[in-house]
């Protein structure tokens, strides 16, 4: 299958370099083509491994993933252009933190999430929310870690995520550990677990670590 990953950073060089390891062929996208990121990584990541622009990604995929920073997804994805991302599965694992003094915040919460955002945005894209919960290593290879754990999607279209879920497995996520939250306004729960993520991460001393549910 064709990819666009939108995003140069770790996240996105983590699943583009997935996707490409198990044989699919992976357009990274930034604002230009060009992007010294996303040379470097096309250039180690082999023949199935492409570089361009936001729009050149999304007009490459048959299925997305936005790996931007939260709070420029709106426009990155704005850049790709609606045309590119209509009737695709797009797959944002992006998370709307903004960095300051202190612990960051979250730019949208409560009544609203970046996943309905861009929803609403982008109504003929088929948005699923997932693997924005856990670290990028944890997201492509959760076998690392030594217990069973758990994995969430949410969006509107339960196909999408069908889809979204059967990837998932490839990446080595066991079909029992992804638990589907429901439609896409459940983002804002997933995305309003970084700050109690980010206290986690300081009091264990690593990001290596997810929850599991315990079902009584």
């Amino acid at each position: 299958m064709r990819f666009g990953v939108l995003g140069t950073g770790m996240v996105g060089q983590a699943l583009a370099g997935k996707l490409v390891e198990l044989g699919h062929e992976v357009t990274m996208g930034a604002r230009e083509a060009g992007s010294e990121k996303a040379v470097a990584w096309a250039q180690a990541a082999g023949e199935r491994a492409h570089e361009g622009s936001f729009a050149d990604a999304a007009r490459f995929g048959e299925m997305l993933v936005n790996a931007t920073a939260g709070t420029a997804s709106l426009d990155a994805l704005r850049m790709a252009g609606a045309d590119a991302l209509a009737g695709k599965v797009l797959i944002d694992v992006a998370n709307p933190l903004v960095f300051g003094n202190g612990l960051p915040t979250l730019s949208v919460s409560n009544d609203d999430s970046l996943g309905e955002q861009i929803q609403r945005a982008f109504p003929d894209a088929r948005v699923v929310k997932a693997l924005n919960t856990v670290n990028a290593s944890v997201m492509v290879t959760p076998g690392d870690l030594p217990d069973g754990h758990n994995i969430f999607v949410c969006g509107n279209d339960d196909d999408a995520k069908r889809e979204v879920a059967a990837l998932l497995e490839d990446f080595g996520w066991p079909a029992g550990d992804i638990v589907d939250l429901g439609d896409i306004s459940a983002a804002r729960g997933t995305e309003m677990y970084l700050p109690l993520w980010l206290r986690m991460m300081g009091a264990t001393g690593t990001a290596q670590f997810n929850i599991r549910i315990v079902r009584g």
